[in-house]
C-alpha cells in the first residue's frame, strides 16, 4: 500500500471528525464518561485493530483515550490508517 501524498492526507482528514495530523501520524482524543468506559473503548478498538492487522498506539489518561495511527512499515500514512480511523469512529 503506497504512502499518501500531503493532499491525499488533507482530503482524508476532512472526512474524519476530530482527527489531526502530526508529522507522519494522525491522532484523535476520545473523551469517555469514566476510566472503565475508556478501557471498554480500548478493547473494542483492539478487536478492530486485530481484524485489520493494523494497530494504533494507545494512550489512556483516565477518561481520555488518544489513538495514533501510522503505517510504520511504510514510514508514514497510508489508506490503511484512514480505513481504521473510520472504523474506530463508527464504534
Amino acid at each position: 500500500m503506497p504512502l499518501l501524498t500531503d493532499a491525499e492526507i488533507e482530503d482524508g482528514l476532512k472526512e474524519l471528525e476530530g482527527w489531526e495530523r502530526k508529522g507522519n501520524e494522525i491522532f484523535r482524543v476520545y473523551k469517555n464518561k469514566s476510566f472503565v468506559d475508556s478501557l471498554g473503548f480500548v478493547i473494542r478498538v483492539a478487536i478492530l485493530a486485530e481484524k485489520a492487522d493494523h494497530h494504533p498506539d494507545i494512550l489512556i489518561e483516565y477518561k481520555n483515550v488518544t489513538l495514533t495511527l501510522s503505517t510504520h512499515s511504510k514510514g508514514g500514512l497510508t489508506e490503511k490508517d484512514f480505513n481504521l480511523a473510520r472504523e474506530i469512529d463508527a464504534l
